[in-house]
């Protein structure tokens, strides 16, 4: 079930909830099609990068390395969706949002979830991740954050 993410502050101007929730559907997009360029187009060139194992990757050329050696092939057995929870403004350029995600095997059943939070900052009047924190957690200890 899709709801709508909580705001802070709660006024946010919905084009810049659509418009943040669209980029975290792009990612999705990207990670379950395995298209390594349209995952690093999400990235500002200075981005650090935690990943769901830990190991913290700083600048989009070490993301790039990391992510073109783990990604093709990553979905061959499942697939992964993404909920967007939270979007916080830290400032007006600046924007954290908060994601569920749930993995699944090609049957469709959980495998594992995250948690992960991405710090965007508006570019050219688009938005890319300079911070992500992409946190494992038990899919069982996943519960929303209302």
């Amino acid at each position: 079930m899709h709801t709508s993410p909580t705001t802070v502050p709660t006024d946010l101007p919905t084009a810049t909830i659509d418009a943040l929730t669209a980029r975290v559907g792009e990612l999705e997009r990207a990670q379950r099609e395995e298209d390594v360029e349209g995952f690093l187009a999400l990235f500002d060139p200075q981005a650090v990068w935690v990943t769901g194992g830990g190991i913290r990757l700083v600048g989009r050329d070490a993301i790039a390395e990391f992510t073109r050696q783990v990604l093709p092939g990553a979905f061959a057995e499942g697939s992964v969706t993404y909920t967007v929870e939270i979007v916080a403004t830290i400032t007006p350029d600046v924007v954290l949002t908060g994601v569920r995600q749930q993995y699944v095997d090609s049957d469709l059943q959980p495998t594992s979830a995250g948690s992960p939070s991405y710090v965007w900052r508006r570019s050219g009047g688009g938005w890319l991740i300079v911070v992500g924190q992409n946190t494992a957690v038990d899919s069982d200890l996943l519960e929303p954050s209302r």
